[in-house]
């Protein structure tokens, strides 16, 4: 169980907040250093909701969880109206910088980016099947995704989560959450399916599209409508029997691109009957023989023309950034990925 400490040992832990790692949508996260010496992030919480038992209680359900691919919880405060919690310390920070970045240094090979959407899927799995109550992350992103001093992938951030009975397939939920670009179409447009599990399936699709590409699955400002949806063109290519290639990957890591490619296509299917569980997800990523082409997803009602399109996603709000309008979530823990 995580330990729990006083709002001054916060603070002796931080050195008074003296080193800022960043500022998240809930909080704010600074580095700290336990009496140990063990490195943490310890996120402070702006906004708290209910009492501290509450907290105390969604602070140990997160608490129980252990996995080489799941974010370790080490401790919290709660103390009045203050609220903090401590991770463990993350120095390579988060996938995003890893994927969208073009600086020298900073990118990261097909097949570690490959190894890496594996342990990604792992810590998924885990959280849908691996514990006595079934956890919805809802926020899979790669801001969510952080990466310890060997690039493994940890899962983080559980601002939007919810808990729900092994025993439950589909989710009851009052309102959207989510990130633009890596919500299901299910939280916004409830006639495609039920919310369920296959939400995460969902985003896990979109970030796995980025990683293969290193490009944002959304672009509103592409000349071309097909590439304003970033699967579109990516599906076309394929089933036109081309390899969108990929500035020096060599030949064995575009089979890698590819099979991520088509794994991620089946998993963004519009329905969720449509895609595949988080377990069939991983043996096909594994799986050495070629991957069947999914039929084509679709981002909006088939009835919307490119122009609403084009204007819808010109409107939303940033990509990295998290949405909920309902209060139910798990712990409103910081966005930002350290």
């Amino acid at each position: 169980m995580p330990i729990r400490y006083s709002y001054k040992d916060i603070k002796n832990i931080t050195s008074k907040f003296k080193t800022k790692l960043g500022k998240g949508g809930y909080g704010s996260v600074f580095k700290g250093k336990l009496r140990s010496g063990r490195i943490v992030a310890v996120k402070v919480l702006d906004h708290t909701k209910g009492n501290g038992q509450d907290f105390i209680n969604e602070v140990g359900t997160i608490g129980r969880i252990h996995h080489v691919n799941v974010v370790q919880l080490i401790g919290f405060c709660v103390e009045g109206s203050k609220r903090a919690l401590i991770y463990d310390f993350m120095p390579n920070g988060s996938l995003e910088k890893y994927i969208f970045s073009h600086e020298d240094g900073s990118s990261l090979s097909c097949e570690i980016l490959y190894s890496i959407s594996l342990g990604i899927a792992h810590g998924i799995e885990y959280l849908h099947n691996g514990c006595n109550m079934k956890i919805l992350h809802f926020d899979i992103k790669p801001h969510n995704i952080l990466l310890d001093e060997k690039f493994n992938p940890k899962v983080s951030d559980f601002g939007l989560a919810k808990l729900y009975p092994t025993d439950n397939s589909i989710v009851s939920m009052t309102g959207a959450r989510g990130t633009i670009g890596y919500m299901a179409p299910e939280l916004y447009y409830r006639n495609v399916g039920a919310i369920s599990n296959k939400a995460d399936v969902y985003s896990f699709g979109m970030l796995l599209m980025e990683m293969a590409t290193r490009r944002k699955n959304l672009n509103a400002y592409a000349e071309d409508s097909d590439q304003i949806y970033f699967p579109f063109w990516v599906y076309d290519q394929l089933q036109n029997g081309h390899t969108p290639t990929i500035e020096n990957d060599t030949d064995e890591e575009m089979k890698l691109a590819v099979t991520m490619m088509l794994v991620a296509l089946w998993c963004i299917q519009t329905r969720p009957d449509d895609r595949p569980s988080i377990q069939k997800v991983l043996e096909m990523l594994k799986q050495e023989q070629d991957i069947e082409l999914p039929p084509k997803p679709y981002l909006y009602p088939q009835d919307t023309t490119s122009e609403e399109v084009r204007d819808n996603i010109s409107s939303m709000p940033s990509s990295d950034t998290s949405i909920s309008d309902s209060n139910d979530t798990l712990i409103s823990d910081s966005k930002e990925s350290t």
